[in-house]
């Protein structure tokens, strides 16, 4: 378990656990909560204070503080080991790094915009 705090517009990037699915209660304020199916439906809605959501093993999920004042919430796993992967640091700051034409043929832009965003990582 882990107790989680967001200052107004703080958020917790999207990221994956893969070995635990997780479960969030909301003990102060609201946020906006989502994960991405593996056919790339997007589930997202607003939780607030008394309220839980369940985030499914392995599937991409984020939250963010869309309130006007702070937020927090406590985090359970079903795993004691459920690892945790940040989508934008695991492709933007590996080591070594991810080929810059990879990542920018996967994202549909210019090897330049891609070395931009990596710059910001480093």
């Amino acid at each position: 378990m882990a107790r989680i705090d967001y200052a107004v517009g703080g958020q917790n990037p999207p990221h994956t656990h893969p070995r635990a699915t997780e479960i969030i209660f909301v003990t102060q304020g609201t946020l906006e909560v989502g994960f991405v199916t593996t056919n790339n439906k997007l589930f997202t809605r607003f939780v607030t204070v008394g309220e839980v959501f369940v985030f499914p093993r392995g599937l991409v999920h984020f939250q963010q503080n869309r309130g006007h004042g702070p937020a927090s919430v406590i985090a359970a796993f079903n795993s004691q080991l459920q690892g945790t992967q940040a989508i934008a640091t695991t492709l933007l700051a590996a080591t070594p790094p991810v080929p810059t034409d990879v990542l920018a043929k996967a994202f549909r832009v210019d090897n330049e915009d891609i070395d931009a965003v990596k710059a910001r990582f480093q």
